[in-house]
């Protein structure tokens, strides 16, 4: 039968087209593919947005059938959870006025003003408890388009609901809606000012935990209501529900904080202030091999050092815009001899400084520039983390200055570093592509120049790679990697950019072959990204047991009595001339106490000298995980241990 007129065409994800009478919903869709999936049914993505079920279908959608299989449906899922944690709230604290609550990376979150009362772990039990009390009454959940913008602002005031009524009023010109909560008998018990999407009933949830409370400002101001957040997840199985919380476990072991006072790694201090991180001499060490490891591989891929000033007149960051769109993460400005003067949030324009010195031909090109360079930024204190969220930090920055035709090549070389340094350490990844966004300078040529060397240098290697629409900054498309640790989290990884900003406003350029200036491109780049945030998460990621190659201290020399004392020095020192890093413990303690001690202090390698090892010019070796490995020769323990730091086994 063909399409009248008035028919509704919609094609699913096999490419088959189905047609329904205007007014056919999603689950009308579901529903003519079979019953089954109707049963399953919890949501649609039409056109790639995710929807309630209910929507109304329109013509010439492209439209997918969620249910609980579906990764996308989590989002339905744990929205929906977090109206009914809210309900459960306002249900046990009539008091409660609700702001916002969102979804985010495994979970989600509301946030509420309760005069009165502090939220305490047994309120998390008693939430929850009402909460799986409105999920078996299958309340539905039914979007509500809302008729009088006006009357409903002043319901909410009159109600107290003074943040919904903030938010209505911000976007009343949005076509805004409520989502009702109705009982078996239709009744409205509850609603809460939303755009959705939502699962079709509470009787889809069955699987959540709340995890913890935390303070909160409306809209993050200090200056503005301070609120409780609920921290918490939901998931389609039980199971998943406990294999998260035991993920949460195991990172809760990791944080990189708790293992810090373990292991003396770093500290802050309120006498000097919040997000300046104090390196300690365990992972001072740390540091100072990665940053060996860093300026040896880029000087063999040949990038040349530079170091640029910590303060810079504000008239550099007026010339790079820094000071017009980063102005509030800036530090205010010093006055030096009637100027004002800044510190320094990025390195970038001091690299263009440094290439403006003088005149460049195309035969210079590429010019690498690499710099460990320390920056200084704002960060608000409730974001800030130990070492992962700071205010200074050192950055592995680079920039490339290059001709168009060599910009494909030098992206291929980044990517090529980017592996070989993210392998080392043991991380895997997952590359996106990000897009020119819709606020962005430059002309359509050259994005198009940009991104299509981005994407055919991702092409090229056959990397696995995923494209975020509109996912660039104003003046660049970019690569970004995202970090996969030993227990699955994602870390914010390597970025590449290619800048078609900088260039333009200070006039970067080189002479060509045809003797004429031309604008150089310019890549900005960094592997590690900031030293603090990277080490900070290696921590975590190694579970504060540092590879032999990176460990503070790789071996540590244990005398069985004061007999052996000039033996074991003399080990100490013959490990010394082969750069291992070592330390003596001849106390008094026992050699089992001091065994352990070593053991606790994740020091890889224990060398025992007793009398027959003293005469032998041997050691007895034990590791941290293996234990006893047997007496062997000094210089076959040297070899064998420099082999694994040579070739950097994780």
């Amino acid at each position: 039968m063909s399409k009248t007129e008035t028919q509704v065409s919609v094609r699913l994800p096999d490419g088959s087209v189905r047609e329904f009478d205007p007014g056919a919903t999603a689950a009308d869709l579901a529903k003519s593919i079979s019953q089954g999936l109707y049963g399953k049914a919890v949501g649609a993505l039409i056109n790639g947005e995710i929807r309630d079920l209910f929507t109304p279908l329109t013509d010439g959608s492209e439209v997918k059938i969620l249910t609980p299989d579906n990764p996308e449906s989590l989002e339905l899922l744990r929205h929906s959870t977090a109206h009914v944690m809210a309900e459960a709230v306002q249900k046990l604290f009539p008091q409660a006025k609700i702001a916002i609550g969102p979804t985010i990376d495994d979970g989600f979150y509301y946030d509420f003003e309760i005069p009165g009362h502090t939220l305490s772990p047994d309120d998390l039990v008693k939430i929850e408890e009402e909460m799986k009390r409105i999920a078996a009454e299958k309340q539905q959940i039914v979007r509500y388009q809302i008729p009088d913008v006006d009357k409903q602002i002043a319901e909410f005031k009159a109600s107290g609901e003074k943040f919904k009524a903030e938010l209505l009023d911000e976007h009343k010109n949005d076509s805004p809606t409520l989502y009702l909560m109705k009982d078996k008998d239709g009744k409205v018990v509850w609603n809460d000012l939303c755009r959705g999407p939502h699962l079709p009933s509470t009787g889809h949830i069955k699987a959540f935990k709340l995890l913890k409370v935390s303070g909160s400002y409306w809209r993050g101001d200090e200056k503005r209501e301070q609120l409780q957040r609920i921290y918490a997840t939901a998931f389609w199985k039980a199971a998943d529900v406990e294999a998260y919380l035991k993920r949460l476990e195991e990172a809760e072991k990791r944080d990189h904080r708790k293992l810090s006072k373990q292991y003396d790694l770093f500290s802050t201090h309120e006498e000097v202030g919040p997000g300046l991180v104090f390196w300690h001499p365990n992972l001072a060490t740390v540091r100072a091999t990665i940053e060996d490891f860093w300026r040896n591989e880029h000087r063999r891929r040949g990038y040349d050092f530079v170091f640029t000033p910590h303060i810079a007149s504000e008239d550099l960051y007026k010339i790079s815009g820094h000071l017009e769109s980063y102005g509030e993460n800036m530090y205010s400005a010093m006055d030096i001899d009637d100027q004002p003067y800044r510190v320094k949030p990025m390195n970038c324009p001091g690299h263009i400084m440094i290439y403006k010195s003088k005149l460049h031909s195309y035969r210079d090109l590429p010019l690498r520039f690499a710099e460990l360079g320390t920056v200084y930024r704002y960060e608000r204190s409730g974001v800030l983390h130990g070492m992962l969220r700071v205010r200074g930090f050192t950055q592995d920055d680079s920039h490339i200055f290059c001709t168009p035709e060599q910009l494909e090549g030098e992206i291929n070389g980044i990517l090529d570093l980017i592996e070989m340094m993210m392998s080392t350490f043991g991380y895997t990844y997952k590359a996106y592509l990000s897009t020119r966004p819709e606020k962005s300078i430059g002309t359509d040529e050259e994005w198009a120049m940009a991104t299509g060397a981005l994407e055919a240098a991702l092409k090229a290697r056959k990397m696995d790679y995923e494209i975020d629409p509109g996912g660039g900054v104003f003046y660049a498309p970019k690569i970004d990697i995202k970090l996969y640790d030993a227990i699955g989290r994602e870390w914010q990884g390597p970025t590449v950019q290619v800048d078609l900003n900088l260039p333009r406003r200070f006039d970067v350029n080189y002479i060509g072959e045809d003797g004429e200036r031309h604008p150089a491109v310019m890549v900005h780049r960094a592997v590690l990204g900031s030293l603090e945030r990277f080490v900070g998460g290696l921590i975590e990621h190694y579970a504060g047991i540092f590879p032999t190659w990176l460990a503070p201290t790789q071996a540590a020399v244990l005398p069985i009595s004061d007999k052996q004392a000039a033996y074991a020095k003399q080990v100490v020192a013959r490990l010394n001339e082969e750069g291992i890093r070592v330390s003596l413990d001849d106390r008094s303690e026992t050699i089992n106490y001091r065994i352990r001690e070593a053991q606790m202090q994740q020091v890889p390698f224990m060398l025992v000298v007793g009398d027959r090892e003293a005469e032998a010019a041997s050691v007895a070796v034990r590791h941290r995980r293996s234990g006893d490995l047997g007496v062997m020769p000094l210089e076959k323990f040297i070899a064998q241990i420099k082999s694994e730091i040579d070739s950097k086994v994780i």
